[in-house]
């Protein structure tokens, strides 16, 4: 998969999508992993990934819509990736179809925003 390839794939697909594709196409580094997850254990662990910035009051991108997408997708095969901001101060996951061919769902994680006294 090129660069070019992964950058047209996102869409708008979740609201993670248009600055994953904009990190990308500034600079910014991308894997796609060979191996194939099924839905059902993906959607278990972004569950519970969403639930603890929930509780801690992180902001996520595009999380909640990629939960729903992923549970949706029920036991089908997934294939993961990521795209890293240039500076690396961004990870956006990529979650594609076993094909490598659609992106299917995008989120970035959030920072916990530490109070200074």
């Amino acid at each position: 998969m090129t660069r070019d390839d992964l950058s047209e794939m996102l869409a708008e697909q979740t609201p993670a999508c248009g600055p994953a594709r904009e990190a990308l196409l500034s600079g910014g580094t991308f894997e796609v992993w060979d191996g194939l997850v099924p839905a059902d254990r993906l959607f278990h662990t972004y569950r519970t990934r969403l639930r603890i910035t929930q509780k801690r009051g992180v902001a996520t991108l595009g999380l909640i819509e990629t939960v729903e997408i992923i549970e949706q997708a029920g036991d089908q095969a997934m294939r993961i990736g990521m795209v890293k901001t240039a500076d690396r101060a961004w990870t956006f996951m990529l979650f594609l179809d076993a094909a490598a061919t659609t992106v299917l769902a995008c989120a970035r994680g959030g920072r916990v925003q530490l109070e200074h006294d």
